[in-house]
């Protein structure tokens, strides 16, 4: 039944695309014609961005001719409705209001909001969040992982004698993806290791080594300590888009709030709550009274 109703939904919507594009525009290649109504370049990318994943495994030529049979089909059975006057109902008038409501949004956001950020403002934004950016601490550290406390501190002890630690994690450490590594984890932060293992990792200074073996889930570590640092900020390149779309947010939300200004709006709070209150449940009868 979801299914159903999905395509139902996303037919009429491109429908009511398909309603509004009326003729193909000077520029839009025609890949076909129904009753001498053109299917356009136009309705081919409307119709591929709203099915997306359903046609990505397809090669280019099978994702194309795919959708333009499919705007084939959609147009056909858009004819007959129209011929039986279903264009004329009130549920499809409600419903192309609907649409039009949609689409005139979306046009609003891409040439009011979207089409007014400019690199500048981007930038500005970027710069003034950076500034008030408090970036986490990262820890850098190396361990040594056993079964045993005993084998943990067999370990502490070849490190007294001056054993070297990177050296003794790859011969001796039993967790396969950092042993080959000297026991390197390379950089991490909070939350990114068990909590035994970053409490004990937090206590030490750039250079120490637990005293004691330190126990988690995954058995018994020895822990050294390489370098704490704040975690670096992201570069403005690596973040635009982003921060573009907070801008974007930001200045759609700051026309909205003056439309509002300049409207009269009335919310009926109290047919709202009417309308979402549960019904009471029915009285439970009383039991009839025993027969004497």
């Amino acid at each position: 039944m979801n299914g159903t109703r999905h395509h139902r939904t996303l037919a009429f919507a491109l429908l009511a695309g398909l309603a509004f594009s009326g003729v193909a525009r000077a520029e839009d290649k025609v890949y076909a014609t129904v009753d001498g109504q053109p299917i356009t370049q136009a309705d081919v990318a409307a119709l591929t961005s709203s099915l997306g994943a359903q046609l990505a495994q397809l090669p280019e030529e099978a994702r194309l001719k795919a959708v333009v049979e499919r705007l084939v089909d959609m147009r056909l059975i858009a004819q007959a409705a129209a011929k039986d006057g279903l264009d004329k109902t009130d549920s499809y008038k409600k419903r192309m209001e609907q649409v039009r409501t949609q689409l005139l949004v979306s046009e609003y956001v891409k040439d009011k909001v979207e089409a007014e950020v400019s690199d500048a403002m981007v930038k500005a934004r970027y710069d003034k969040d950076a500034a008030a950016y408090n970036p986490p601490e990262e820890m850098h550290a190396r361990h040594i992982l056993v079964k045993t406390e005993d084998e943990a501190k067999a370990v502490l002890a070849d490190l007294a004698k001056g054993g070297d630690f990177a050296k003794i994690a790859e011969e001796k450490s039993q967790d396969p993806g950092s042993a080959k590594n000297g026991g390197d984890l390379g950089f991490f932060a909070a939350g990114d290791m068990v909590p035994e293992f970053e409490k004990a990792a937090a206590a030490l200074k750039p250079g120490e080594t637990t005293k004691e073996p330190v126990k988690s889930q995954f058995g018994w570590h020895v822990i050294k300590l390489e370098e704490k640092r704040k975690q670096p900020i992201p570069s403005l390149d690596q973040v635009k888009d982003q921060v573009r779309q907070a801008v974007v947010g930001d200045l759609f939300t700051q026309k909205l709030a003056d439309l509002k200004k300049a409207a009269k709006v009335d919310v009926d709070e109290a047919a709202i709550k009417a309308a979402s209150a549960k019904p009471e449940a029915p009285a439970t009868p009383s039991a009839p009274a025993p027969a004497k």
